[in-house]
């Protein structure tokens, strides 16, 4: 899963047909997006402790780390705002824009009262690439310490 992929599949959504997309590819773009978000952390997560592609690394325990992402637990701490102030700007970035397409997502699957508008997903598709493209920037140690923070339980 390449998740800059599914930002183009958003990108894609948002443009396909003539005139007004329909509500059904807006929704399902709106999802992608935020899928792009939750993928990039599931990936960075495996990578970072279990070892990325052309390491060493037990693929069975790569899939774990990759799996132990939880939608919930993510969103609850990235809104723990008070947690994040130790991490670079880039990462508290992300953790809001983690947060707000969440919502965004559990619209798009679960109201169907709720409308969606081309601008709106273009400018989160937009939004959602910077905060992608700082975050690659973060030295692997921050992330990796993001990474700790969003899927190890604390006690």
């Amino acid at each position: 899963m390449k998740p800059r992929d599914l930002l183009e599949t958003a990108r894609d959504l948002t443009r396909s047909g003539h005139g007004k997309p329909r509500q059904a590819n807006l929704r399902r773009a709106t999802s992608s997006v935020y899928y792009a978000l939750f993928h990039t952390l599931a990936k960075t997560t495996a990578d970072l402790f279990i070892g990325g592609t052309g390491s060493a690394r037990s693929d069975a325990a790569w899939l774990q780390a990759y799996r132990a992402l939880d939608h919930g637990t993510a969103k609850s701490r990235c809104n723990n705002t008070s947690a994040l102030v130790g991490f670079p700007q880039e990462l508290q970035d992300f953790a809001l824009r983690f947060v707000a397409m969440q919502e965004k997502r559990q619209i798009a699957d679960y109201d169907p009262s709720e409308s969606f508008y081309k601008s709106d997903v273009l400018l989160d598709i937009e939004q959602t690439e910077a905060v992608l493209d700082r975050f690659d920037r973060v030295p692997a140690q921050a992330k990796r310490a993001f990474a700790a923070f969003l899927v190890l339980r604390t006690r």
